[in-house]
């Protein structure tokens, strides 16, 4: 008889904006460590998203250990490889990568990469940008199309995919059992 053994617990929580997806995310890995490791790929270019950045933080609270990168997730995805991980947001770290003219599809094969080397439970928050209408400019729908291809591929990589939806939970994606 076969033994059974735990699949890498990736799981990618998208959704729109302001969906709930990122508070959504925060609960379940609370559930899971008591000291996680947040991930923030957001950047304080602006006084609004400065607020959201200080919101997000008062809402964790301090049992978080928050690490603030914009550009090498891959990087410090690995140096926590055993923790219990949220990343907040893909789309924006896509954006970052984007703006400073990074090879994106490298990037987005080093982060599949190395989330199947992860040894903790890893959530990942992205925005699901598919749902409206095109945009006029060109920079707007490269990032629509490289944001699908991207959420596309982390969707593969994970156990298990939630869509949030006005607060609300659907699981798109179930964990198997090896």
């Amino acid at each position: 008889m076969a033994t059974k053994r735990a699949l890498p617990a990736v799981t990618l929580v998208l959704g729109g904006t302001r969906s709930g997806k990122s508070l959504y995310a925060e609960r379940c890995i609370k559930n899971i460590s008591q000291q996680p490791v947040y991930i923030a790929t957001a950047e304080p270019g602006d006084p609004e998203m400065i607020k959201r950045i200080k919101r997000h933080r008062e809402r964790r609270g301090s049992s978080w250990q928050t690490v603030e990168e914009s550009i090498d997730l891959v990087g410090v995805l690995k140096m926590h490889r055993k923790s219990a991980i949220l990343v907040d947001c893909l789309t924006l770290w896509l954006t970052n990568l984007i703006l400073a003219d990074y090879d994106v599809e490298e990037s987005l094969s080093k982060l599949a990469l190395e989330l199947r080397q992860a040894e903790g439970s890893v959530f990942l928050v992205s925005n699901e940008v598919g749902s409206g209408i095109m945009p006029e400019n060109a920079l707007a729908r490269k990032f629509c199309d490289v944001a699908g291809q991207m959420n596309q591929i982390i969707a593969s990589e994970a156990a298990s995919v939630v869509l949030v939806t006005a607060g609300i939970p659907q699981l798109l994606k179930v964990p198997q059992e090896v």
